[in-house]
């Protein structure tokens, strides 16, 4: 598995955003089976494609006019690949945007604790859920995990988007880091808690790109009310022809085609998976983190986004810096009382309770 997310890596490191020649051959190397079987509308159009130039290689073989039947080939097969090449587009663009995450999954390296009290630096690609890494300051952290030892300063811009500097330690409900982020200050050990692959960044570059995600609730809602609608005017299609020949009338093939084809819902079976995938890309570009296609949904309704969480415009550091008693409450009882509780409380805040009351006169144990 680590072999295979290299290769992803190299080969994905500085997507490109496809030009006209690209485009088209993207659009022309999506008519393969397996790409138009995951979208029923344009494999029924492939599939009429395909019969009509059947046909029109039969009506030259036997001299007779094909004006006609070209014209519906070629415009089957236009639309087929606009469908592609708007797919082919969106998914472009989803892997030029995450151009940087890739640029930052490359650089991932991690100097890994061995059993016998040693370390080895090794490939991020190699991490495996409950090894356990050191990182010291300017380092980035490769993996997701659980701080186990140690507190920093982290920066978490290149995945979050958060502009100032978020404190975590170990212990404390701040223990969580992402791969990708970057160490500031101090050293940390940090348990692994994912596989290769499964990482925060791992899950935003796929669906940055477009290539594994999943698809919303309501696309597949509309697959499925257009694979229906499909199915039930194909039927209404192949019932005309023993209706037409019941009164002595032979309909063209060509012709039964073209009336599927502009019975079923074309246009939208063709641009529901570039609708999605642009959804994913304008997501990202607000800064907003989708850990799923749903999340990216719910996000489109939504107008205003208000955040209460510090980290915003603090570092997260907060400090006691008084004790104020309420009444018949005598202040050094107050502070002998917080003192003794906060002697157990590894947080920031339990630990500024007693430098405080300290300051202040409590004896210490």
């Amino acid at each position: 598995m680590s072999t295979s997310t290299q290769t992803r890596s190299a080969t994905h490191r500085e997507p490109r955003r496809l030009h006209w020649g690209g485009l088209i051959k993207a659009a022309f190397l999506r008519l393969g089976p397996r790409s138009l079987a995951r979208n029923p509308v344009m494999a029924v159009v492939g599939i009429g494609t395909l019969v009509c130039a059947l046909y029109t290689g039969q009506a030259t073989a036997r001299g007779e006019s094909l004006a006609f039947a070209l014209a519906v080939t070629l415009v089957l097969l236009a639309t087929v690949l606009f469908a592609n090449g708007a797919e082919a587009l969106a998914e472009s663009r989803g892997k030029a945007h995450a151009g940087s995450l890739w640029a930052t999954r490359g650089q991932l390296r991690a100097s890994k604790l061995l059993k016998d009290d040693h370390e080895a630096m090794v490939a991020a690609d190699t991490l495996r859920r409950g090894d356990r890494i050191r990182v010291v300051a300017g380092e980035l952290i490769p993996a997701d995990g659980e701080i186990v030892e140690g507190a920093g300063s982290i920066n978490e811009s290149a995945v979050t988007g958060e502009s100032a500097p978020v404190l975590r330690e170990a212990g404390t409900d701040s223990s969580g880091v992402s791969a990708g982020t970057q160490l500031l200050s101090d050293e940390l050990i940090i348990e692994v808690r994912v596989g290769p692959g499964e990482s925060l960044l791992d899950q935003m570059i796929a669906l940055a790109e477009g290539a594994y995600r999943q698809k919303t609730p309501n696309e597949l809602a509309l697959t499925v009310l257009l694979g229906t609608l499909t199915l039930m005017f194909l039927i209404v299609v192949v019932t005309l022809v023993p209706m037409a020949e019941f009164v002595g009338i032979t309909p063209s093939p060509v012709m039964l085609v073209a009336l599927l084809v502009c019975l079923i819902p074309t246009t939208i079976g063709g641009l529901l998976p570039a609708i999605g995938i642009a959804g994913m890309k304008r997501a990202m570009r607000a800064n907003l983190i989708a850990k799923s296609s749903k999340a990216v949904e719910i996000a489109g309704s939504i107008d205003t986004l208000l955040l209460d969480k510090t980290g915003t415009i603090t570092l997260g550091d907060r400090r006691a810096t008084e004790f104020a008693p309420c009444d018949k409450i005598a202040l050094g009882r107050l502070r002998d009382v917080a003192y003794l509780c906060s002697l157990d409380d590894p947080t920031p805040e339990g630990r500024s309770i007693v430098s405080l009351a300290r300051d202040q006169g409590a004896w210490p144990l």
